[in-house]
């Protein structure tokens, strides 16, 4: 059915195991607290589905929209932030929810961006932590998997808008974004 898929990665189990125990972990981190979780679109929006329904808390959903790739499989460096910011986030827990930690540049110009608004706390949460390719140094609170060299597709995470609806994560081979 795909043919340009090396292997995979991450099962649709294991990936449900572990959101379920990121979700049950936020619960007891934000005790008491009704946590704002913002999803960086598009890739971290099945992710961020999964994530909110495993945490046993009150959750202000919210997106935002960032990109240092476009359409290529290298980033460019440069931040583009899409998504107007039309919420209040001054003095509120905030859980910012990413697919793929890689470069670090959109996580960190996400995260200065944010902070600039005041809230009460910032944390960093992603699925996929790369940290062979980390250009900018930031490191997040919560980390799903820590992931291979490998460009990956699948739970939301795209080549070219494609493959976003695989259900796994796998690689995918490099003559299919060369």
């Amino acid at each position: 059915m795909f043919d340009d898929l090396n292997e995979v990665l991450f099962t649709e189990e294991a990936i449900r195991k572990r959101v379920s125990e990121m979700g049950a972990q936020m619960t007891v981190d934000y005790a008491g607290r009704s946590p704002m979780l913002i999803g960086v679109l598009k890739g971290s929006f099945i992710f961020l589905a999964d994530l909110a329904r495993s945490i046993g808390l009150s959750c202000e959903i919210r997106f935002v929209s960032a990109s240092s790739y476009g359409f290529s499989s290298f980033s460019s460096g440069s931040v583009k932030i899409g998504k107007d910011i039309d919420f209040e986030m001054k003095d509120r827990d905030i859980i910012l929810i990413e697919d793929i930690l890689d470069t670090g540049v959109t996580l960190a110009a996400l995260r200065d961006f944010i902070a600039w608004y005041g809230p009460a706390s910032l944390k960093i949460c992603t699925l996929l932590d790369k940290p062979s390719h980390r250009k900018v140094q930031i490191d997040a609170d919560y980390i799903g998997f820590e992931c291979p060299d490998e460009f990956i597709v699948g739970y939301g995470l795209d080549y070219a808008e494609r493959y976003r609806n695989l259900p796994y994560i796998a690689s995918l081979k490099p003559e299919a974004y060369s």
